[in-house]
């Protein structure tokens, strides 16, 4: 039989052998079909392999992981560094220095993630190249260089990321934001939230911020930003983050939650766009095609919820966030109907809404020359001048 289905099946006295066969034989064919299985295991399935190889590991084999290395895997990657440190500990600190110095990105990953396990004051004199490793492009690498400087709580690093957030280039921002949210640094909030605020990648700043900090825990102290980040994040499914996020990120009690307990214009706005956005995912298949079963009972529960709210008493409110200061604007104008609420936003300071405003006067057939008048008076910006005009 297929040690690979043996060694991710059900039965002990099967999966236990493959363990011993991948771990004392060097099978590295059989690491390497494990590895290229990790986008269509499900995740109790690959920590349960996870457990299973390292149950097979002893300090007389566990060495034999070192042959494994140029297989990258986030599945495996914490198991295999623990098993090296626990056996190897301190006398295997050098060679995974040079690993880390001179091997390939993926082997450098899997050493990365073995400084997490050893005393700071062992890793100081490789922190410049821990700094550097945390800016490649094998996220692997990054991801897994930036947890070592956390836990060194290198505020090198963490300055440099800090001082990225004020760039004029987006891309920058955002990689500053992953940056941070990965090295745990909850301090810098507010700051992360102030740049999704005026960003046109705030639905992807809004999806990491959950990783820095629980959504309930920022429902609770800072209301109004933690609806601006479920709006943008729910703005993002599913074309940015999978239906899976609903599941990881508790959607359906946030929203439980926030219409018995905390119903204000902001949030009935998240709500009207919540119940429109589950409704299409409930409604099409393709976009749960590749779900697991878990997800897809969450996508159609939320649904179910939200279906059963009053939207006439959501929409009565959220007309309160029709205002040009409100971090709401854009997204309480898709739900706009009133063409005199429209009106008044066009002498607004802001184009970008002016112009947003007058696209909605044209959809409902109520756009007029006396609007585009109005409008073009204020606009500076040549591009927009120029769309403005051939409406």
């Amino acid at each position: 039989m297929d040690l690979l289905k043996q060694l991710t099946g059900k039965n002990p006295a099967e999966y236990e052998n493959a363990a011993k066969n991948l771990v004392n034989e060097i099978n590295i064919d059989l690491f390497k079909k494990l590895v290229e299985q990790d986008d269509f295991l499900f995740d109790f399935v690959k920590n349960n392999v996870s457990k299973r190889i390292q149950n097979a590991c002893n300090k007389n084999n566990f060495l034999n992981l070192m042959k494994f290395l140029d297989f990258y895997s986030a599945s495996y990657d914490t198991m295999i560094a623990e098993v090296l440190h626990q056996y190897g500990g301190l006398e295997l600190l050098p060679a995974m220095k040079e690993i880390f110095l001179t091997d390939n990105d993926a082997k450098k990953a899997y050493a990365a993630k073995f400084f997490t396990f050893v005393p700071n004051e062992y890793l100081e004199e490789i922190l410049p190249q821990i700094r550097q490793a945390s800016q490649s492009e094998f996220e692997p690498l990054s991801i897994n260089s930036i947890e070592v400087l956390s836990k060194v709580n290198d505020s090198v690093s963490k300055n440099g990321a800090i001082e990225k957030l004020k760039s004029d280039d987006e891309f920058e921002q955002y990689n500053a934001v992953k940056f941070l949210v990965t090295f745990k640094a909850k301090d810098t909030l507010n700051e992360i939230i102030n740049v999704m605020k005026k960003s046109s990648l705030a639905e992807n700043i809004a999806s990491e911020i959950p990783y820095l900090i629980s959504l309930e825990e920022l429902l609770k102290n800072n209301f109004e930003d933690c609806i601006l980040v479920l709006c943008n994040i729910v703005n993002a499914i599913p074309e940015i983050i999978p239906p899976s996020y609903a599941v990881d990120y508790n959607l359906f009690e946030i929203f439980e939650n926030i219409y018995y307990e905390n119903l204000t214009p902001s949030s009935a706005l998240l709500l009207r766009m919540a119940k429109d956005k589950f409704g299409s995912l409930a409604d099409n298949e393709e976009y749960l095609f590749d779900c697991d079963k878990n997800t897809k009972e969450e996508v159609f529960e939320i649904n179910k919820f939200l279906s059963g709210i009053n939207e006439a008493k959501l929409d009565s409110l959220l007309y309160d966030e029709l205002y040009e200061e409100s971090d709401f604007v854009f997204f309480a104008l898709d739900y706009a109907n009133d063409i005199e609420e429209l009106e008044t936003l066009l002498d607004s300071k802001n184009q970008t809404l002016v112009l947003k405003v007058l696209t909605l006067l044209k959809e409902k057939q109520a756009l007029s020359m006396a609007h585009k008048h109005t409008a073009l008076e204020s606009i500076t910006n040549p591009e927009i001048k120029r769309i403005i005009e051939v409406l």
